[in-house]
C-alpha cells in the first residue's frame, strides 16, 4: 500500500514521523477535548478554538503536525464508509496523547462513550458538540467524570438486579443554575419492543421511568436539580414511533425525555449549534430549549 500520494503528501495509512514536536495551548485544548468526549473529526477541533485561532487550514497543518508527533491518531474505523477519502479525518488521542497529558498534571478519569465504534463516534459528536456550543455561549459543559465524582458513583445506575446505563452523562452550568442530562443515541439497531431480554426502546423507558418516579438517579449521582433524558435519533420516522412510546409511560415521562433528529451524514462535518441552540421535542407537543436554564 502506498505511504505517500504522487506528490508525496501524507495518507490516511501513513505520515512521516516528526520529532521535538511540543503541543501548544491551544493544541493541547484539542487534546483535552478528545480526552473528555473521544474522537472528533478536523472540522470539530478547529470549531473548539476558532474564538482565538479563525484559519481553518492553519489549523489543519497542526492537527497533521500533531499526528505525525505521534499525538494524535487516526481511528480505522473511519474508512468504512462510502467515498471515505472525501470524509475529514477523524482524530483521537494516542498513547503519545495520553501519555503529554499525564506529564503536565492535566489528565482527568474521563468516561468516554465504548462499545460498537460508530455509536460511540456519534455518541462523541453530540457531547463534543454541545461542549463547543455552550463554551462559546458561556455555558459551563460540566462533564461526565466530574459528576460521577460527587458521590464516587459509577456510570450504571442499579435497578431491580440490573443496571440502567446512559450512553453519556452531562451536565450544563449557566451562570449557578444547572441542569443535568443522561444522553441516549438511537441508530436504528435496537426494537421497540423485545419479549426477550435484549434492550429495546420500551424497556429502556421503562427503566427511566422507575429512576424518576424513584428518584434514584439523583440519589446514585448525587445531583441536586432533576435528570432529563435527551434521546438522539438518526432518521424522523423512528423518533415518531419512539414519542408514542414515551406518552403511554405517564406524564413524568413525557416532562422528562427530550428528542432531536440528527443525520448520521453530519459527522464528518461541522458540529451542529443545533443541538445546543434549536428546541428539543417532547410527547405532549411542547419543547425545551438547552441553551437557557
Amino acid at each position: 500500500m502506498p505511504q505517500t500520494d504522487s506528490l508525496g503528501r501524507a495518507t490516511f495509512h501513513h505520515i512521516a514521523p516528526l520529532s521535538g514536536v511540543i503541543p501548544t495551548d491551544r493544541e493541547i485544548r484539542w487534546l483535552k477535548h478528545l480526552e473528555r468526549h473521544g474522537p472528533q473529526n478536523s472540522q470539530y477541533l478547529h470549531e473548539l478554538s476558532r474564538d482565538t485561532h479563525r484559519c481553518k487550514d492553519t489549523s489543519l497543518r497542526q492537527m497533521q503536525k500533531l499526528r505525525a508527533g505521534g499525538y494524535l491518531c487516526l481511528p480505522r474505523q473511519q474508512r468504512q464508509t462510502a467515498k471515505a477519502d472525501f470524509n475529514r479525518y477523524v482524530y483521537d488521542l494516542s498513547k503519545a496523547g495520553e501519555a503529554h497529558l499525564r506529564s503536565l498534571s492535566l489528565d482527568e478519569p474521563t468516561v468516554r462513550p465504548d462499545g460498537h465504534w460508530w455509536h460511540a463516534y456519534l455518541t462523541a459528536c453530540v457531547t463534543g458538540s454541545i461542549d463547543i456550543a455552550a463554551h462559546h455561549a458561556s455555558v459551563r459543559y460540566i462533564p461526565t467524570h466530574d459528576i460521577l465524582a460527587i458521590r464516587d458513583a459509577s456510570l450504571a445506575i442499579p435497578l431491580s438486579g440490573k443496571r440502567v446505563i446512559p450512553d453519556q452523562l452531562f451536565a450544563l452550568d449557566y451562570g449557578g443554575r444547572f441542569r443535568a442530562f443522561a444522553l441516549e443515541v438511537d441508530r436504528a439497531t435496537e426494537p421497540k419492543h423485545s419479549p426477550a431480554a435484549r434492550k429495546s426502546l420500551t424497556s429502556s423507558l421503562q427503566a427511566y421511568r422507575v429512576l424518576l418516579e424513584r428518584g434514584l438517579a439523583q440519589h446514585h449521582y448525587g445531583l441536586k436539580t432533576p435528570l432529563l433524558m435527551l434521546w438522539i435519533f438518526t432518521n424522523r420516522t423512528r423518533i415518531d414511533g419512539f414519542l408514542e412510546l414515551v406518552a403511554a409511560e405517564g406524564r413524568l415521562m413525557q416532562r422528562a425525555t427530550l428528542c432531536q433528529v440528527v443525520s448520521e451524514a453530519r459527522v464528518f462535518s461541522a458540529p451542529s449549534n443545533a443541538l445546543f441552540t434549536n428546541p428539543w421535542q417532547r410527547a405532549d407537543g411542547s419543547t425545551v430549549r438547552i441553551d437557557r436554564a
